[in-house]
């Protein structure tokens, strides 16, 4: 996909602070430092549209951005963070619990997962939601430059395992060699005009 214009919309927590329903939505979920700002960086080829930060868990609303006026981008909070305070992390079930369940113009979810890591807890719960609403998702491993290629598979295949995802159902990408980047647009566009 060309990238014209990627232009931030709104923050929000509730419903009622939503954008209105007008374009189709695709949001990025993932446990905090998994590398989500970058891959969104690198999608709508921006330095910043989505900061980066070397604190984990610094996103903790949902914030909405129009892509070329024909979809949002809606990057979910990090979770899995320790140093977040208490208070914040019990606000992240039920923030995301709604908006996954009541947004009628979501379309699918990019669901990150780092590969040097294996999901945890949060992880399953997040893809549980995700199927008990129905929503498609969209499996991404991040970071894969971070490791030699023997390690990748073995990596992969736990997290597949741990997830009870099929293999083939992961894109792999990295931010710093742009790979997978073309695959990952594909998956979106499809799931846009399901």
């Amino acid at each position: 996909m060309k990238i014209s214009s990627a232009v931030f919309t709104k923050s929000a927590t509730k419903p009622s602070n939503y954008p209105p329903v007008e374009l189709p939505e695709i949001a990025f979920a993932g446990r905090s430092n998994v590398g989500k700002s970058s891959l969104i960086n690198v999608l709508v080829n921006r330095k910043s549209l989505v900061r980066t930060s070397s604190t984990p868990g610094r996103t903790q609303l949902l914030n909405f951005f129009d892509i070329n006026s024909q979809f949002s981008l809606v990057d979910l909070p990090g979770y899995g963070f320790a140093k977040v305070p208490l208070a914040v992390k019990n606000a992240w079930g039920p923030m995301l619990r709604t908006y996954l369940g009541k947004r009628e113009s979501l379309k699918g979810v990019v669901f990150i997962f780092d590969i040097r890591r294996v999901p945890r807890e949060e992880d399953i719960q997040l893809l549980d939601w995700l199927e008990e609403f129905a929503v498609p998702t969209i499996p991404v491993i991040t970071k894969i430059d971070k490791l030699k290629r023997s390690q990748r598979d073995k990596q992969i295949e736990q997290i597949a395992e741990a997830t009870g995802l099929p293999r083939e159902a992961f894109s792999l990408f990295s931010a710093h060699t742009r790979d997978g980047k073309d695959e990952i647009w594909e998956r979106i566009e499809d799931a846009i005009v399901a």
